[in-house]
Formats: C-alpha cells, sequence, structure tokens
C-alpha cells in the first residue's frame, strides 16, 4: 500500500499550476533536438526491423534465425513504444511532418491507430484507474485490485493473464470493440460491425505482411518456415514487453484505484495527483526508460525534501532528459520491476 500524504486545496492548486506553467515551457523549448531525436528514433526502428528481416531470409542457420529474430522483435518494441505511442500522442505535430502527424500515424501492430488514440489517449487518461471507466484496469478479463468486483470468471485469472501476455496486441486491439457491452445487450450491431471491418482490414494487412509476404520472399533463400516462425517470436517478443512494462507500471500493490466519485469536481492539481497515484514504480536506465513509452523513471528522486524542491528540479531533469528518450518526469515509491512484475499478476 502507499502511503501518500493528503494534499489541501491550496497545495493541489499550486501543484497544478506548477505542472502545467512546466508543460508550457517545455512545449516553448521544443526544437531541432526533438526533431532529430524521434527521427533518429524512426532511423533505428527500419535498421532493426530490416536487417532482422534480411538475417531471417538465411534463418535456416540457427545463429542467423535467432539474430534476425531478436531484432526484428527489438525493432517492433521500439517501434510501439518510442515511436507509435509517443507519435499518437501527438507529441510531434509540431514539427508539421506528415510521417510524424499523431492523427493519420498507422503503428506496426494488430489493431487500427484509431481504436488505441480513443481507448488511451481518450478513456485512460481522462479517466486513470477509475473503475469502470478505464477499461485498462485489467482489460475486462483480470482483476488486480481488491476494489474490483470478483467474478467466477476470475479463478482461472493465471490462464487469462498468461494468454494476454502472449496476445498482447489483440487484447489491444478489440479494446475498443467493447464485446462486454455487446453482449449485454448495450451496443447494437450496427455500431459493431463497422467496427469489426476496420479490425479485419488491419489484421489482413499485418497477417499477410509477418505470415505470408516475407515467408513467401524466404523461400527465395529456402527457409519459408525459419521466417514465419520468426516473425512469430519476433510479435511474441514484443507483446511479452509490452504486457510486462504496461502491468508492471500500473497494476503493482503501490498504485491505487478510484471509485467513479473522485471526478465530481476533479480540479488539474487533483487530476495530476491522480495520474501519480495511479501508477506504480518502474525503474531503469535510459534505454530501458526509452522501449517503455515513458512509463518508467530513472532513480534518484529520493533526494528531494518535498514535492515543491521536486518541482524546483524537474525543470533541468527534463531538458536533460529528453535525448535519452524520457517523456515526463514523476515521482514514484520505490520499487523494482521483478518485484512490480510479481505483485501485478498476483492479485
Amino acid at each position: 500500500m502507499r502511503d501518500d500524504r493528503e494534499l489541501t486545496p491550496e497545495q493541489l492548486a499550486a501543484f497544478g499550476a506548477e505542472l502545467d506553467a512546466l508543460r508550457l515551457r517545455t512545449l516553448a523549448d521544443l526544437g531541432a533536438d526533438d526533431a532529430r531525436y524521434i527521427r533518429r528514433v524512426r532511423a533505428a526502428v527500419r535498421v532493426c526491423c530490416w536487417s532482422g528481416r534480411a538475417l531471417l531470409m538465411f534463418g535456416w542457420l540457427p545463429p542467423t534465425w535467432l539474430l534476425g529474430s531478436l531484432l526484428l522483435g527489438l525493432g517492433k518494441i521500439l517501434e510501439n513504444m518510442e515511436l507509435g505511442h509517443n507519435v499518437m500522442h501527438g507529441q510531434y505535430d509540431w514539427m508539421n511532418d506528415p510521417e510524424f502527424a499523431g492523427r493519420a500515424y498507422e503503428w506496426d501492430i494488430a489493431g487500427p491507430s484509431d481504436f488505441w488514440r480513443h481507448t488511451h489517449n481518450h478513456i485512460h487518461h481522462a479517466y486513470t484507474n477509475v473503475l469502470g471507466k478505464d477499461d485498462d484496469v485489467g482489460y475486462g478479463v483480470v482483476r488486480l485490485f481488491p476494489e474490483q468486483r470478483w467474478k467466477p470468471f476470475y479463478r482461472w485469472q493465471p490462464l487469462w493473464v498468461t494468454l494476454q501476455a502472449l496476445l498482447f496486441q489483440y487484447a489491444v486491439a478489440i479494446q475498443h470493440l467493447r464485446l462486454d457491452k455487446y453482449a449485454k445487450g448495450r451496443l447494437d450491431k450496427a455500431e459493431l460491425m463497422p467496427l469489426l471491418r476496420r479490425l479485419r482490414a488491419k489484421l489482413g494487412r499485418q497477417w499477410t505482411k509477418d505470415y505470408l509476404l516475407f515467408p513467401l520472399l524466404g523461400l527465395f533463400a529456402g527457409g519459408f518456415g525459419a521466417v514465419f516462425v520468426g516473425n512469430l517470436l519476433a510479435n511474441v517478443l514484443r507483446n511479452l514487453w509490452t504486457f510486462t512494462v504496461i502491468f508492471c507500471g500500473h497494476f503493482t500493490e503501490k498504485a491505487v484505484v478510484f471509485p467513479p466519485s473522485v471526478l465530481e469536481g476533479e480540479t488539474r492539481g487533483h487530476w495530476y495527483l491522480r495520474q501519480l497515484r495511479g501508477s506504480s514504480n518502474l525503474e531503469g536506465g535510459p534505454l530501458f526508460v526509452t522501449f517503455s513509452a515513458g512509463v518508467a523513471t530513472q532513480g534518484g528522486y529520493e533526494r528531494f525534501a518535498d514535492v515543491q524542491d521536486l518541482l524546483r528540479a524537474a525543470d533541468d531533469v527534463l531538458y536533460r532528459s529528453k535525448n535519452l528518450g524520457r517523456n515526463r518526469v514523476i515521482a514514484r515509491s520505490p520499487g523494482a520491476l521483478g518485484h512490480d512484475e510479481l505483485s501485478a499478476t498476483a492479485s
């Protein structure tokens, strides 16, 4: 459990105002260094993916197959977590570059980007950890907090968690469909069918690329099966990584869930505080943070005397960290990835 102290209305107002001011100063500071950084990320994604796919063409050699699979998986992780996630948040819209336009970017994953922009950008960030509002809490199949109503379905939770981790891109893809509402008669078939058609179209493109086109190209080097399995492994690695980062960054015993009543009269300061309390510690070095979509932090905040001291240092930390891939600076309670991974799935 967390032992956060409550802030007075005045402290919350000051907290929200300082973070808003920090955001405006950061936006004003955006420039060539930031554009160069995201273009380098895109270049790294291309190098990893294309070199991985090239090596898989000669996948009948075990070392070549393994290295190709790992490079392709690394490229898919980087594309999802640092390129796609941040671009679709609109972080690089100021560049006016069509390749980095948040509303147009389509990422290398099973679900259409528009689905994710709604379920993540709007629903998750507006209603972070509010029960009945934030669909990310358990993704509808896992009970993570005692405040969630227990159902017999949760008896098989270890199985659901395992399947969800291995197939995580599909869990994210179908989240927007709200099949639970359809099953309960709260969603009309006429509303569901257009979403299903869009999902089928995206799945068709992804499966054709990974499991048909490139394996067929592998025939010229004598390795259809090697390319097929290598692509499958790369996707599974990406699924396992994103699942681990998301669950360890949001759903441990250090995180707090909230009743819908918390939204009544919520101020900007309250909203910022809810983002902090609804998160868990996840620490690592610069590369780990880059591959974690901004969920992870680097340690060292224990040296700050209080929130005000932290905020005064946040400007310098934020600017120095941008080139390392950090996207936000937040205070968290101490913890480690291994411990968080266990607690996130033990509820």
